[in-house]
This record gives structure tokens, C-alpha cells and sequence, in this order.
């Protein structure tokens, strides 16, 4: 018999039947799942079937994060709606508007643990892969059922792996490889695939900076995005608290439908749009254009360490007239670390403003809703037309250093120059 790969010991234990292999579909029982503000329509599916509560409240999640603080009155009432749920079924894992992003607050606050099968109402749930569990997003109606039911049907992916040789040269974050990877790929390249990343880089790479891999492999199509679990997976957990499952790695036997090797050293810092996240090009064949907004944040780079990377570039110098620096945390212990290290009087004194912890204007919500015409540099993770408002804006992607150069330029500029 073959080996098994991590994905397939993840849905083999969560459906209890241990010989899956990919392709096979299973009804799987997640240790965790998750929604935020679309809980309102996971609650309106649910409710048909006249439960009282969700299966087990213990293992559901709910975020406020979105349009945090409300920015209507119909989201205010979304938000209340909410709030009287929680305290319906006893869900105790609830994070109120202010805390942070579900993706974040899920690793940040040790709710997933290695080798678990999460599910949330959310694309970006890959994010839970940095600590080696097999994390995927689901619809809310998805969602629903998996409140009333306890399981969902799932297929048992194929696997990539993704070999990371090399280190990363100055100026080059996991952001850039990661743009550089959808480019690869392409925009369905790993579609309804598993991404396992092995190899040099993986040993140097904090947890920070892995969940910016297993975030942006969504946006080639991955159903999930794994860095096995490994001495830097349980240092993380350490003095955390709670009982760690066993650590989960794919045999080394175990059958891949492909393995890519790329050398990480050879990366430059990278920026991709408008329009395609796969449309990236090298942060110098794109230098030069004029932005209006540069916008720091997000579930793929609003982390502590992003925000560092941003303050090495701005200590000392200012915005750009005619450019907007706007920066949002991903989480209110981000934010009270970035106080703490000097990190956010280092953005407010170059002329930043910074936003309440969560997902600020990526969804095009609130807090930083570009014009037409408008080009914005973000860190985020799409760039799709009229993602952060108008459709007749551009949006291009870097990382948070790059960002931080072209917010003191006011225009597309290599953070490298700027760095020590």
C-alpha cells in the first residue's frame, strides 16, 4: 500500500475512514468551523430545520470583522442579529466587532491545532493550513447543514507539493513569493487541490509568514494549503494551553499529482495588477505608476511583522503628498504590540492613518473606498475590478515594505532602497 499524504490522513481521520485516498469522497466531522458577519444567513438556513442548536457548540466560531465598525444601519443590524444568536445557542467563541479577522484570530488565538479539519464560511479559511491542519472555505448554506448535522461530503483532494529552496534575498517577504507562485500556477492551477509546502525556506518561516502562503493559494483555486507541522508549528504552541493532536505528515512514500521546486533566492519583490492576482511582474517593470491610496492590512498581511516591515521603510520619512497610507491590524493584539514596539507612532508620524482591527477596505466595505480613477497599492490578497469600490479603480498587490516605498513616493517603488 502507498503512502498518504497530509490531506488524506486529515479527511481519513475526520470521516473515520482511515483508507481514504484522493479522488474518494467522504463525509468528513470538522473540529472546528467558523463564520462572520454572513452568519446571519448560516442561522436563516438552519433555522428551517427546527433544531434548537447547532450540533456542538463547543466547535463553532463566530467573527465580526467585516464591516467593523458598522458602516450602515443595515449593517448595525446585522451585527445585533448576531449578538442575540451567540447568546441563542451558547457559542462561546464569539469576537466582537473590534478584535480582529476570523482567519487571524483563529490562529492567533490557538483556536486551530495541527491535524484538524476546520471548515469556515469563507474563502480565505486556508489561512488555518500555516499551523498544518487541513482548513477549506464553505458556502453558508454549506454551513448551515454542518450546524445541524455534524459532517459534510467532501472530496479527498489531489496534492501539490510546493518544494521552497533557498532564502529570501532583501526586500523579497512571503508576500512576493506567494505572488509569485499564482503566477505560476495560475489563476486555477491548484484548483480544488492541496498545497503542501516542504523545503528550505519552510524551516526559516515563522507562522506569520506561512499564513501568507496558505491564505494566497486560494487565489489559484487550492481547497487547502499545508505546511506540515514542525518545531516552529509547536513553538508556537508552547505555554499555549490545551492538548495538541498528533502532528500530521505526508509519508514518504505518499503520491503527489505534482511537484513544483522553486528557488526562492531568485524572487525579487513583486507586484501583480490590475485586475489578476496572476498578472504579477517584478516590482521594477512597474515602477513609476502613480498611486492615490496604499493600504497596509488584511487576513494575508495586517500582521505583526508586516507592519514592522512597513515601519523599516517609513521610520523617518513621510507620505507622499497626494497619497493615502491607511493601515489596519488584523487583530487588537497586533495593534497593542505595534503600540508597545513603537511600530504604529512610526506609521501616524510618517502620516498614516490607522483603522480599528479587521478586514478595513479590502471588500470595498468602508475605510478607504477608492473613486474612479484611483490606483491603490495594497497588501491584500485580490485585486478584482471594483473589489475596493469603484470599478473604474485599479488595485495592484505588494507586500507590506513595497506598499510602504510607494506610499513615500506616490508611486509604484522598490522597498529596497529603503531598507538597511
Amino acid at each position: 500500500m502507498t503512502g498518504k499524504t497530509v490531506s488524506e490522513k486529515i479527511l481519513g481521520r475526520a470521516s473515520g475512514n482511515t483508507e481514504a485516498k484522493a479522488g474518494n469522497v467522504v463525509e468528513a466531522s470538522p473540529d472546528l468551523v467558523m463564520s462572520h458577519e454572513n452568519t446571519f444567513l448560516v442561522e436563516k438556513s438552519f433555522s428551517e430545520f427546527g433544531l434548537e442548536q447547532p450540533w456542538d457548540p463547543d466547535k463553532v466560531v463566530v467573527v465580526l470583522d467585516h464591516r467593523t465598525p458598522a458602516n450602515t444601519a443595515q449593517t448595525a443590524a446585522v451585527h445585533a442579529r448576531i449578538r442575540e444568536l451567540v447568546k441563542k445557542y451558547r457559542i462561546k467563541r464569539f469576537f466582537d466587532a473590534g478584535e480582529g479577522i476570523c482567519h487571524q484570530l483563529l490562529v492567533e488565538e490557538r483556536l486551530v491545532r495541527p491535524g484538524q479539519l476546520v471548515l469556515g464560511a469563507d474563502s480565505h479559511t486556508t489561512t488555518a493550513g500555516a499551523i498544518g491542519a487541513f482548513a477549506t472555505g464553505v458556502g453558508a448554506t454549506e454551513m448551515a447543514g454542518v450546524w445541524a448535522t455534524g459532517s459534510l461530503w467532501l472530496k479527498v483532494p489531489e496534492t501539490i507539493q510546493v518544494d521552497l529552496s533557498g532564502h529570501l534575498s532583501k526586500g523579497t517577504y512571503a508576500k512576493d513569493v506567494a505572488l509569485s507562485l499564482v503566477r505560476e500556477l495560475g489563476p486555477s492551477g491548484a484548483d480544488y487541490r492541496c498545497v503542501e509546502y516542504v523545503g528550505q525556506l519552510v524551516l526559516d518561516m515563522p507562522i506569520p509568514s506561512r499564513m501568507v502562503l496558505s491564505n494566497m493559494a486560494m487565489e489559484s483555486g487550492a481547497k487547502a494549503a499545508i505546511f506540515p507541522a514542525d518545531a516552529v508549528t509547536f513553538g508556537w504552541f508552547q505555554g499555549s494551553g490545551g492538548q495538541l493532536m498528533s502532528p500530521v505528515v505526508s509519508d514518504k512514500d505518499a503520491i503527489y499529482e505534482r511537484k513544483m521546486r522553486v528557488d526562492v533566492s531568485r524572487i525579487p519583490p513583486m507586484v501583480s495588477g490590475p485586475h489578476r492576482v496572476e498578472a504579477s511582474e517584478s516590482v521594477e517593470k512597474l515602477s513609476g505608476i502613480k498611486v492615490h491610496q496604499a493600504f497596509i492590512g488584511t487576513c494575508t498581511n495586517g500582521r505583526l511583522e508586516d507592519l514592522i516591515a512597513a515601519s523599516e521603510v517609513l521610520r523617518g520619512r513621510k507620505v507622499s503628498p497626494g497619497c493615502r497610507l491607511i493601515v489596519a491590524p488584523a487583530s487588537r493584539r497586533v495593534f497593542d504590540d505595534a503600540i508597545d514596539r513603537g511600530v504604529a507612532q512610526a506609521i501616524l508620524s510618517a502620516g498614516g492613518t490607522i483603522l480599528p482591527p479587521g478586514c478595513g477596505p479590502c471588500l470595498g466595505a468602508h475605510g478607504g473606498v477608492l473613486g474612479p480613477g484611483e490606483v491603490c497599492i495594497s497588501s491584500s490578497n485580490r485585486n478584482f475590478k471594483g473589489r475596493m469600490g469603484s470599478d473604474e479603480a485599479e488595485i495592484y498587490l505588494a507586500s507590506p515594505a513595497t506598499v510602504a516605498a510607494s506610499a513615500v513616493e506616490g508611486k509604484i517603488a522598490d522597498p529596497r532602497r529603503y531598507l538597511r
